[in-house]
């Protein structure tokens, strides 16, 4: 394994970290500055909006500068926002402090998956991405927790100075372990916002976005699921999110094996599964032991698309893929938004603590449905299709990404 891919990693763990841990603190930080949870809740929906702008303004932005000094910029980015949250006085101190730390996620990712499939062989570059997104899904499965826990033991800032320190090592890792010779800049703006002219890299995102607004949309409000229906604890909850942390953890390294050997199939087999588990969970959420199986089910078969997707965006935008990979990581978000929405419009609508499952299973079997039409017309060589390049072998496992 590349070296490289082990540090990129890293910062996706420590941007994960931050994404994610602020759920477990959020009662502690809210008391500490003396707001409501509603106001508290902008640290969190305020970062995400964050990301989805910097995905493509900051992507946008670096374009024509050599990948590998923008990553350390990113993290420096990283660091300095969360060392703004670590010593913040006020709520305008803490929140400034989370967008400035979100800026660099979607940026992040977006150039970490195109430098991560560059480094391997291209029969290889989704199994590369889904190893830079391990550290995602090791931020929810070991770092939240934890993470969790510090900021309760030691004061929620701790969490935070923690996070800074890791951005801090991922930096140092980056700079000595990714070699120069693979992040090379793009020819440009004009020519990254060219590869929007494919038809496939919206089809693509538009997956993106209903596939991960499926899994959200039913995890956003699980922790009502787990103590209102299945009869769990609230004690128990972080425990049980572990376990869909998992799930994340197998579904994001065995959807990158898949995607490696047929790309467009594994997706659409994965999004089947997906619907399934919804369906099963909904129609068994009252049972412990089902709502254990489908929580590691859900995790699984929900992650197992990031790879995937974010491989096919790059394939089918493939002579300039930065600045489509980024705003692929800007769709996951927004895939987020839409499916915590929908989700909290069935309980307001008084459906019940199930209706945000069948609603994410709504949700998926749109995207499914995107992606068999997408698949279909990729076959059929059809408008959606890209433009045929003479460096670029459109088959999904022999393309070669810049």
């Amino acid at each position: 394994m590349p070296a490289g891919l082990i540090a990129l990693a890293l910062g996706g763990f420590g941007i994960g970290l931050t994404e994610f841990v602020i759920m477990g603190l959020l009662p502690e930080v809210a008391a500490d500055f003396q707001v409501s949870e509603a106001s508290a809740g902008w640290f969190i929906s305020g970062y995400a909006l964050s990301v989805t702008v910097g995905a493509l303004l900051v992507t946008a932005a670096v374009t024509r500068l050599p990948r590998k000094p923008v990553l350390v910029g990113l993290l420096v980015l990283f660091i300095a926002g969360n060392f703004l949250s670590a010593i913040a006085d006020n709520y305008t101190a803490m929140l400034i402090g989370r967008i400035v730390a979100a800026l660099c996620h979607g940026a992040f990712f977006g150039i970490g998956s195109v430098v991560a499939a560059s480094l391997v062989p291209a029969h290889k570059k989704a199994g590369a991405i889904a190893i830079m997104f391990t550290g995602l899904t090791a931020a929810n499965v070991l770092g939240v927790p934890f993470g969790t826990l510090l900021g309760q033991n030691f004061g929620w800032r701790s969490t935070f100075w923690a996070i800074t320190a890791i951005g801090v090592v991922a930096l140092l890792g980056i700079a000595l372990m990714v070699p120069k010779a693979s992040t090379e800049p793009t020819k440009g703006l004009r020519s990254e916002l060219g590869a929007f002219k494919s038809g496939q890299v919206w089809l693509s995102i538009v997956v993106t976005v209903l596939g991960f607004g499926g899994m959200f949309g039913a995890f956003t409000y699980i922790a009502f699921t787990l103590t209102e229906v299945s009869g769990f604890e609230s004690s128990a909850v972080p425990w049980l999110l572990v376990l869909f942390g998992g799930g994340l953890f197998v579904g994001n390294f065995l959807g990158g094996k898949a995607a490696d050997k047929a790309l467009d199939k594994s997706l659409i087999v994965i999004l089947a599964g997906l619907v399934v588990v919804l369906v099963f969970f909904a129609l068994t959420a009252s049972n412990s032991i089902a709502t254990l199986v489908s929580l590691a089910l859900m995790g699984g078969f929900g992650f197992a698309t990031v790879p995937g997707l974010q491989m096919r965006v790059m394939h089918f935008a493939s002579t300039a893929p930065t600045l489509a990979s980024g705003a692929n990581i800007g769709a996951f978000n927004l895939g987020n938004a839409l499916g915590a929405w929908l989700g909290g419009v069935t309980i307001t609508a008084g459906l019940g603590y199930t209706s945000p499952i069948w609603a994410g299973a709504a949700i998926t079997v749109a995207a499914l449905l995107v992606m068999l039409v997408a698949a279909a017309a990729a076959r059929g060589g059809g408008a959606a299709a890209p433009a045929a390049t003479p460096d670029v072998d459109h088959s999904p496992r022999e393309a070669t990404v810049a």
